[in-house]
């Protein structure tokens, strides 16, 4: 979505737009964690966010690819700097090519900085003299589907301090195509109420988004106001200068000093604000919650699905997803990022896409064999995994092996109930409690336009020893209302569902719409998540020493154990999934684990084309065929 279409719209609702800057790190480590940060401070809000440009070859491809994955993977919608610095043409329709095929529908075209190496600004030979030729040239290439950002300089700029030339260059920008505003920095409030109000008078008529850079430290502060020839208002001095050597004094004074001028803009009529992050989250989410913008546990954005939609060029249509992946949205993306088409409206033909490979996408245990250990420990006995788990839904650890994410408010009406699982050693891995009719804004369990309700079935999924999988699914088959898959590592599958095809699980109704069925269960893509869930205790069994007690058992119940998930399609049923483990439980959790498999009994072995029967039980490497 176009960044000129949020602004207006924000400013037609009178709420405050906000949005937030990131720049390439330098390290790769520097870069997963700016990625996991960016993923957090999804959660607050931003109508947008926009990556700087990384002058020079490996961070200009950094650039590239970090709005690929911030589009892609965290769905956020991604402004793309791009600068004439050291660019000739082709680099720039490199780095335009990179930017549409990642989904990206929004540049802010800038002139950009010199070289370090360079006292003055030069264009390189083949490339552009000044942002108002990039905005040209872009305008002239793609036509509508980039909004156009340019700069503003409401204190003028490094080389050109003329209020009224640059005043004129802005209006050329804007007149060549130029859709939006971003100005510099800048901590005088009155200076910018009245640059704004002169822009106006000049017919420039498109929204202005000022840049608001959060204090961080005193010296900090200093600093880039003075690399921006800021000017510092008086009273700023008078309030930071007692307390410079505090920096948790000088954040919190900062706090009210800049939610102040942030006040005084949106009283203006300017309805977005544009936080300068540094990379960082906490200043700027200070700020936010001073003005109230957020909450302190952050204002997630409106669902308009249940999961997490992604914003790249093929992916914005895409509304099913199976719910396997419910904890691991990034991997769902990796591996299904080469569809030509994603699911959208029915599932269809399940049997269609192929999920990419586990290695081809570098799908595994995130972290290194310490991190691991320090966050999970050297289990010795099922109870210690259980513990784990058992840490995990009390919100003591923040993730799994098979959990990206922690546990969310959405399992609050089960929490006990899973909770009771796990200390009898049945190790819950997703799940998701019933909802009857919730409104769509229900800031819980809601999704999707307003005016709605939205329902979802009962699910469980969780690894379960051998010993117990056969008296389980005898319970299953004895209900009318439950479905179940059940599979090892080896492929051995085992479900009692009437088809391969799929199973809504989460359905909502609204008004002038068909009914949306985001979130299914079925067989090919289970078989495809078996793969990477037993891929995940594996990579965490590897994490310990080869012959260590730790490894040998998680070895061993990756080996040996089953993943089974159960659907309750009665959807008005709270408890009936829990219901089917009363007095299920592993014997002795601190002893040896015994390794054996179930026998079946009464049901023969069915190939993929007997799917009528009440049970059956097959080799899933029939289905593996398809997914390849």
């Amino acid at each position: 979505m176009h960044i000129s279409d949020k602004l207006a719209e924000a400013h037609k609702l009178e709420k405050p737009a906000f949005s937030f800057e990131f720049f390439p790190p330098k390290t790769a480590q520097g870069v997963q964690n700016l990625y996991d940060r960016m993923d957090r401070m999804h959660d607050l809000g931003p109508s947008f966010i926009d990556v700087t440009w990384g002058a020079g070859g490996s961070q200009s491809e950094l650039t590239c690819e970090m709005v690929n994955v911030a589009q892609t993977v965290y769905g956020l919608e991604t402004c793309m700097h791009l600068t004439c610095t050291d660019m000739e043409t082709e680099k720039v329709d490199g780095a335009l090519d990179a930017a549409y095929k990642a989904g990206c529908t929004n540049i802010l075209a800038l002139r950009g900085d010199p070289p370090r190496d360079k006292e003055k600004w030069q264009a390189v030979e083949g490339g552009f003299h000044y942002a108002l030729d990039l905005v040209k040239y872009i305008k002239a290439k793609y036509g509508g589907h980039f909004d156009i950002g340019v700069a503003g300089y409401p204190e003028g700029s490094d080389d050109e301090q003329n209020p009224e030339l640059l005043m004129s260059h802005l209006k050329q920008k804007v007149d060549a195509g130029g859709t939006f505003i971003v100005t510099q920095m800048f901590y005088d409030v009155d200076n910018f109420l009245v640059w704004v109000d002169k822009c106006r008078a000049n017919g420039i008529t498109v929204p202005i988004v000022p840049g608001i850079m959060p204090i961080q430290t005193h010296a900090a502060f200093l600093r880039r106001a003075k690399g921006m020839n800021c000017h510092i208002p008086q009273d700023w001095i008078d309030a930071l200068e007692p307390i410079k050597n505090d920096d948790a004094a000088v954040r919190e004074v900062g706090k009210g000093l800049v939610a102040g001028m942030c006040r005084r803009i949106i009283d203006h009529g300017v309805m977005a604000l544009h936080f300068y992050t540094m990379n960082l989250a906490q200043s700027t989410k200070m700020v936010l919650e001073e003005l109230g913008l957020i909450s302190r546990e952050g204002t997630p954005t409106k669902k308009l699905l249940p999961w997490r939609q992604s914003l790249g060029l093929s992916r914005r249509e895409e509304d099913v997803r199976p719910v396997f992946w419910k904890n691991r949205h990034k991997s769902y993306v990796a591996r299904t990022q080469d569809w030509d088409e994603f699911p959208n409206g029915r599932w269809g033909d399940s049997r269609s896409p192929a999920f990419g490979e586990l290695d081809a996408y570098n799908i595994g245990l995130k972290g290194t064999n310490e991190q691991n250990i320090k966050l999970w420990g050297r289990p010795e006995s099922l109870q210690d995994i259980a513990d784990v788990f058992i840490r995990f839904l009390k919100g003591d650890l923040k993730s799994l092996p098979w959990s990206e994410i922690p546990v969310t408010e959405e399992a609050s009406p089960i929490i006990g109930n899973l909770l009771d699982l796990n200390r009898r050693g049945l190790l819950t891995i997703t799940s998701q409690p019933s909802v009857n009719g919730v409104e769509s804004s229900d800031p819980v369990h809601g999704w999707g336009p307003s005016g709605g309700y939205v329902y979802q079935k009962a699910y469980l999924e969780l690894l379960i020893s051998p010993a117990l999988l056969t008296q389980l699914i005898e319970r299953i088959d004895g209900t009318q209302s439950m479905t179940f898959y059940a599979v090892d590592k080896a492929g051995d599958l085992r479900t009692n569902a009437p088809s391969d095809g799929p199973n809504a699980v989460t359905w909502g109704v609204f008004p002038g719409k068909e009914i949306v069925q985001p979130t299914i269960v079925e067989t090919i893509s289970f078989i495809a998540w078996k793969d990477e869930a037993f891929r995940l205790g594996t990579d965490w069994a590897n994490c310990h020493p080869a012959g260590s007690p730790s490894r040998q058992l998680i070895e061993g119940i990756m080996s040996n154990w089953y993943l089974i998930n159960i659907v309750d399609n009665d959807f008005h049923s709270a408890r009936g999934i829990f219901n089917l483990f009363d007095g299920l439980e592993v014997k002795n959790l601190d002893g040896p684990l015994e390794w054996s498999k179930p026998a079946v009994d009464g049901h023969a072995p069915k190939g993929i084309a007997e799917l009528n029967g009440t049970h059956k039980t097959t080799d899933s490497r029939v289905f593996q065929e398809i997914l390849n």
